[in-house]
């Protein structure tokens, strides 16, 4: 499989896996705290990188602890527990949709921070898709979110984190393995998720027999095995082989199967979000570089 083939398989697996995130995230605040849910989504996918990875964390230098500790909160244990709260008044899909800002800010700290040129194509894909991504906000606050608003903000913090983070994955640990990051990255932020978990008010004498409790978890735990553990070290191979702003495209795609879990969900779906997704998709063929063969 060339190059050019495998990194458009790796986005389209990935956009389906995360975007199915964001309805995993609303089942499982229905018995827990958001608090809870992001400790324990970060706790389950430390375990389970443990179990299959724990080999791959030898040969590391003290320097690259230092980017895989700071790439582990600014990629993961801020995101985790910004989404979570936003998704206690806004509906997943516009979650999804406000995290396709990610482009945007990640090929801005690309070319202020790590002198990175941008091409014309590029960046002319990146606003395509934030059109898209702006047209979807607005169809998605016009239809179906009564919640605050404001939480939204949580959601485009998140976004600048991961911008940041795949431009420190991208240009500060170029030839680490990817299991070695992804479990590099939850070694880091476990300890901190623990102590949140402990100190919160969950049920520990009676959990097992709440079912909404119960659900939820089941639900943390599947987030935790795919979207979490599996998606982040696919991520990161993607990213040993891609553009740092063509990786995190990920998230033009991630609305529109969003959307399609809140239809699924009785959200919903009306024409502008055709057209929006239109431009999103539009904006991703943009941002693709293609070179010719010498």
């Amino acid at each position: 499989m060339s190059i050019a083939v495998k990194k458009w398989v790796y986005l389209i697996v990935l956009s389906l896996i995360w975007g199915s995130s964001y309805i995993l995230i609303k089942k499982g605040l229905i018995g827990l705290t958001p608090i809870q849910l992001g400790s324990i989504r970060i706790l389950f996918t430390t375990s389970i990188l443990a179990l299959i990875g724990y080999k791959s964390l030898k040969g590391l230098t003290i320097e690259q602890w230092k980017w895989l500790v700071f790439t582990g909160f600014v990629g993961t244990f801020f995101p985790s527990f910004l989404f979570a709260f936003s998704e206690t008044e806004i509906d997943s899909s516009v979650v999804a949709v406000l995290n396709g800002l990610t482009p945007l800010f990640s090929l801005l700290f690309a070319a202020l921070f790590f002198h990175q040129s941008v091409k014309r194509k590029q960046l002319g894909g990146v606003l395509v898709g934030f059109v898209g991504t702006i047209l979807l906000v607005v169809q998605e606050f016009s239809l179906t979110s009564t919640g605050d608003g404001r939480y939204a903000l949580l959601v485009v913090l998140a976004a600048i984190c991961y911008g940041i983070n795949v431009n420190a994955l991208k240009y500060k640990l170029q030839g680490v393995a990817p299991m070695a990051i992804a479990l590099a990255n939850f070694v880091a932020i476990s300890i901190p998720a623990l102590i949140l978990l402990l100190t919160s008010d969950f049920q520990w004498e009676t959990f097992y027999t709440d079912e909404k409790i119960l659900s939820s978890l089941w639900y943390i735990f599947i987030l935790s095995l795919v979207g979490t553990a599996f998606a982040k070290v696919l991520f990161n191979e993607l990213l040993s082989f891609s553009t740092a702003v063509f990786s995190i495209s990920i998230t033009y795609l991630l609305p529109i199967v969003a959307i399609a879990w809140g239809v699924l969900d009785g959200e919903q779906f009306g024409g502008l979000q055709w057209v929006a997704s239109g431009f999103i998709l539009c904006g991703i063929y943009l941002v693709t570089e293609t070179k010719k063969a010498p």
